[in-house]
């Protein structure tokens, strides 16, 4: 584990000495931007709203890590979490582990959510997790050194983003050596499943496995489209982003020393910080085509009540607060995290707050899946699989047609007679 797990106790809630009734319940949390601070936040408010106590067990940073402590706990069927914070790509592969919502939270509660991400977190007709927030990925760029080097938008295609983040990062290394053109999630996780995934399908070049099952990868435009990333490294992105997750790439943008990021929606909240040395310079567009289409990978967050729980009762009462609009409205307004909640789109102080998201409504109701769905249990082998090929091209050894045939196969493999 690159962190160490911390157990950190709320003490806000006072009213559960007196409160005969009253439940400690255990919430883990991402620890991602501002992630874990409005996560004990929200957990404080019900806690005083309903006197019972929360704990908050701090997450790995990274996804993978964050899957592997999680599964040690299911498996040996811990009731030490009680309410679990799970990707949108889990519930297929856990849902076992989880209490099933369906009827135990309202229907009405349930139908405000996007339908998309309800059908992700339902398996089997069992409603696994409640969305508390959804994520696509976005392009960031500097308005102000857009403008100083003459370009009137940000760049419609991958083409055009290295063109201007070629010469901006020129310009600017004649007094900043460290200066980057473009940043990204370069490391080998779940983050590269992400980035790769837009590359690919935004050069026409599938979904890795389709709908069906079937195994796609292996085609030029994939091997065309990773072949593109890889041009980017010592070119317009530092040779260390193969090391770079989500926070790497967001200090690297918000200490003022790259034109273009990609990230997910959290990264505008903190741009916008009074730490940040590129507050009010600050753009965001759909991430660019390669030819075919815009493509940004869905992410997201739900929260689930683990089968194992000794309170359940409570475990779905903090669930159905923290996923209702109230929570919703007040960690778009304060981190900039997507809500899943239709009509919180419409509500003017969370537009204010975050202007894109009106005007890239579309980029996230229509952000492109992980084959979790069609890939099932085995979801996490295949996403593995996938990463380490892209690294394997963005590390110079392979180039991208042949990292897409040995794909192929052993994607092959990991299917053996079905998914």
């Amino acid at each position: 584990m690159k962190k160490a797990i911390a157990l950190v106790s709320l003490t806000v809630a006072i009213a559960a000495t007196s409160n005969a009734s009253a439940a400690t319940v255990t919430l883990a949390c991402g620890s991602v931007g501002q992630e874990l601070q409005l996560c004990k936040d929200g957990a404080a408010r019900w806690a005083k709203k309903t006197g019972n106590t929360v704990k908050i067990f701090e997450s790995p940073n990274l996804t993978n890590d964050r899957l592997g402590l999680y599964q040690q706990q299911l498996a040996a069927k811990s009731s030490d979490i009680d309410v679990y914070q799970l990707d949108v790509v889990w519930p297929g592969l856990l849902a076992q582990h989880f209490v099933d919502l369906k009827g135990k939270i309202p229907a009405a509660e349930v139908n405000a959510h996007f339908k998309g991400i309800i059908d992700a977190d339902t398996v089997n007709g069992k409603l696994v997790a409640m969305p508390w927030f959804t994520d696509a990925g976005l392009l960031y760029y500097r308005t102000d050194l857009l403008k100083k080097y003459g370009f009137s938008a940000a760049p419609k295609t991958w083409t055009e983003l290295a063109l201007m983040a070629k010469k901006i990062q020129a310009g600017e290394q004649k007094t900043n050596k460290s200066f980057a053109g473009f940043v990204w999630q370069g490391k080998n996780y779940e983050g590269l499943t992400c980035d790769a995934l837009e590359w690919v399908a935004s050069f026409g070049g599938g979904t890795i496995v389709d709908a069906k099952g079937n195994i796609t990868i292996n085609n030029p435009q994939a091997a065309k489209a990773l072949d593109t990333a890889a041009s980017w490294i010592k070119s317009i992105s530092p040779a260390g982003v193969t090391t770079y997750a989500e926070e790497e790439a967001r200090g690297i943008f918000q200490s003022g020393n790259a034109a273009f990021m990609r990230n997910w929606p959290y990264a505008w909240a903190l741009g916008q910080g009074d730490d940040s040395k590129v507050k009010g310079k600050i753009g965001v567009a759909p991430l660019p085509s390669g030819g075919s289409r815009n493509a940004a990978t869905l992410g997201g967050w739900q929260l689930g009540v683990s089968s194992y729980s000794k309170n359940q009762a409570a475990s779905i009462a903090l669930v159905r607060y923290l996923t209702g609009p109230e929570e919703q409205k007040i960690r778009a307004i304060e981190g900039a995290y997507n809500p899943t909640i239709q009509a919180l789109y419409k509500d003017k102080d969370v537009l204010k707050a975050n202007p894109f998201f009106g005007s890239l409504y579309n980029v996230f109701t229509s952000a492109v899946a992980r084959p979790s769905g069609p890939t099932k249990g085995k979801y996490n082998q295949v996403s593995q699989a996938f990463s380490t090929a892209v690294s394997d091209v963005l590390n110079g050894k392979m180039k991208g047609q042949a990292a897409v045939a040995k794909l192929s196969t052993d994607l092959a493999r990991i299917k053996g007679r079905g998914w």
